[in-house]
């Protein structure tokens, strides 16, 4: 037996090519902001993780290409050794005062950010409690510790449940280690984790709050400052992670809080210790980012608005978004064939999303996500409305 057989006898991708069903790897030929070129067809984009439309702004841009023209196209090196710049330093001191905690760490990717920190924090006969429905890199970054430690006690407690999450909490001894690990806002369902009853029963059972902070920086709260700032307070975690390649128009990641939390991480992470730095262009464009969310809390406010309409919308024309109150709404559908018709109708109608098939979710969880901008304009809103009401009522599905 080849080791590439299972290679060989891989077709469905090509079934769904050659039937125009495949939804993935379409290459993009031009970005317009809101708009999108592909295969010669401008659509409206309703799939981009681009919240505040900041990797479209001109002065993000320019901050970019300046930074390649002093400090060249890479560090060529891990942060660890040759690869840390004076840059990565002054963004993480900004990034840290942000986000209201004492330190903060850059990595390369937000994948990474996870995958790094949390197998650095979590060991031998240690707890950690996870939302069953937390991100890949979350999942991830607790099997990587597993594997490498062994005899870590993983607990998956219910999406958003407290009682499922106190269940699993209270059977532990308080003394033993724990940390609970969730979204802040939920990457595909768009709820938002009930943070405050969650520090609660943190404080009640002696667990750390590690809080993935990816859609919810830049999204959530007056000023952009995520899911705590959205319930009032800036102590209800105590490590936050972020990803640059959503708000912050870039890509990356960073993990903050107690300066020797993050001195352990920058020390302990393999993802970190073993891959190139942050090139000079990312961290420049995330720097400008941060200087424009500062001084411009409007773009957030605009997005929530944006939010709130398109999720009133949809909920108006009978398609089921499940428990969205972000700028992430799903379309919830459940069949795959339907999900894919539905998708291909709304590519034909001009309207690019991003459908969520198995197995990334049951099969009888199928859904298309959509989510929004900050520079949608109300007109390309009320559009992907109608589109999709058209689509809906094609397949069957509103």
């Amino acid at each position: 037996m080849d080791i590439f057989d299972k290679c060989y006898n891989y077709d469905e991708a090509k079934e769904a090519q050659e039937r125009g069903l495949y939804p993935y790897f379409l290459p993009i030929q031009e970005s317009r902001g809101t708009k999108v070129v592909i295969g010669g067809k401008e659509l409206i984009m309703a799939g981009s993780n681009n919240y505040l439309g900041l990797s479209w702004d001109p002065r993000v841009k320019e901050a970019a290409i300046e930074a390649t023209k002093k400090w060249g196209t890479s560090c060529s090196g891990s942060r660890f050794l040759n690869g840390t710049l004076a840059l990565h330093e002054e963004l993480e001191k900004r990034l840290a005062a942000f986000v209201g905690k004492e330190s903060a760490l850059c990595f390369s990717t937000g994948y990474q950010t996870n995958l790094g920190a949390i197998s650095a924090l979590l060991g031998r006969d240690e707890h950690v409690f996870s939302d069953k429905l937390n991100h890949a890199s979350i999942v991830d970054g607790i099997f990587m510790s597993a594997g490498m430690k062994g005899k870590l006690r993983v607990h998956r407690y219910l999406h958003n449940n407290m009682e499922s999450l106190e269940k699993f909490l209270s059977e532990e001894p308080r003394e033993a280690a724990k940390l609970v690990v969730t979204d802040g806002v939920f990457s595909m369902e768009g709820d938002i984790v009930k943070l405050p009853k969650m520090k609660e029963l943190c404080l009640q059972y002696g667990a750390r709050i590690y809080l993935d902070e990816a859609h919810g920086l830049g999204v959530l709260g007056p000023t952009g400052r995520g899911t705590e700032e959205h319930y009032g307070s800036h102590d209800y975690a105590d490590v936050i992670m972020c990803t640059f390649s959503k708000s912050f128009g870039s890509l990356g990641g960073f993990v903050a809080g107690e300066d020797k939390v993050i001195d352990y991480i920058k020390h302990n992470a393999r993802p970190l210790i073993f891959s190139a730095s942050m090139p000079p262009a990312c961290i420049a464009a995330v720097g400008e980012c941060l200087s424009i969310i500062l001084k411009e809390p409007e773009r957030v406010q605009r997005l929530q608005a944006i939010g709130r309409k398109m999720v009133a919308g949809f909920k108006s024309l009978g398609f089921n978004i499940g428990t969205s109150e972000t700028p992430i709404v799903p379309l919830l559908i459940g069949d795959m064939e339907k999900t894919v018709l539905f998708w291909r109708a709304m590519f034909d109608g001009g309207v690019f999303t991003n459908p969520v098939l198995s197995p990334a979710v049951p099969p009888d969880s199928t859904l298309i996500r959509t989510s929004y901008m900050a520079i949608h304009s109300d007109q390309e809103c009320d559009q992907i409305l109608s589109v999709a009401e058209a689509a809906g009522k094609k397949i069957g599905i509103i």
